[in-house]
């Protein structure tokens, strides 16, 4: 949405620069001064740029640079001059733009900082609900363990028990104590 607008907004501009660039030609031709201005400028532009292009492409640097013919400093003077009103305005313009978005972000801020703190709490409270879980599983564990131990505790003293059978009946009772004892778990009298 924002994007035709921007560029229709800039086709807009540098249609409303033209004229303005056609009334600097103008007026140099009017006033001696301004003329001499604007060629300063535009010199002062070409020695600049040449410079700058022949560093970037490795060319000498010392050599004497020739100026431009009046005609040419004018219209690049005039040029020059409409870009940067064309630049000041759209500065203008993207500043205006960038408050309206710092404003909007700063909106977005305040939702996405709530949207946080709902999500860190409910965050929390599922970790709160896993951890209880865990706990319960743990104490379960524990439960069963416990149980274990008594039953191991158990088991151990019915094979002492047994033990002492089979040494108070001497090796034969050890091998005779499956049948000594009847179906219903009493010994038989001997």
């Amino acid at each position: 949405m924002i994007l035709p607008v921007v560029k229709l907004g800039t086709l807009a501009l540098k249609t409303a620069c033209k004229p303005i660039a056609n009334r600097l030609k103008k007026e140099a031709g009017l006033h001696p001064r301004f003329r001499q201005f604007i060629i300063n400028i535009a010199q002062a532009n070409h020695r600049f740029t040449t410079r700058m292009q022949r560093r970037i492409y490795g060319h000498a640097t010392d050599v004497e640079i020739r100026p431009l013919d009046e005609e040419k400093a004018v219209q690049a003077a005039a040029d020059l001059l409409g870009e940067l009103f064309v630049f000041t305005v759209l500065s203008a313009y993207c500043y205006d733009v960038n408050e309206c978005m710092l404003k909007s972000k700063r909106i977005n801020a305040v939702v996405a900082g709530a949207a946080v703190i709902f999500e860190v709490q409910r965050s929390s409270r599922a970790e709160a609900r896993k951890e209880e879980q865990h706990k319960q599983e743990l104490q379960a564990m524990k439960q069963r363990d416990e149980d274990l131990a008594r039953e191991v505790e158990l088991l151990k003293q019915k094979v002492e028990e047994i033990e002492q059978l089979a040494r108070g009946r001497g090796l034969v009772g050890l091998f005779n104590f499956r049948h000594a004892h009847g179906t219903d778990g009493k010994a038989a009298p001997s």
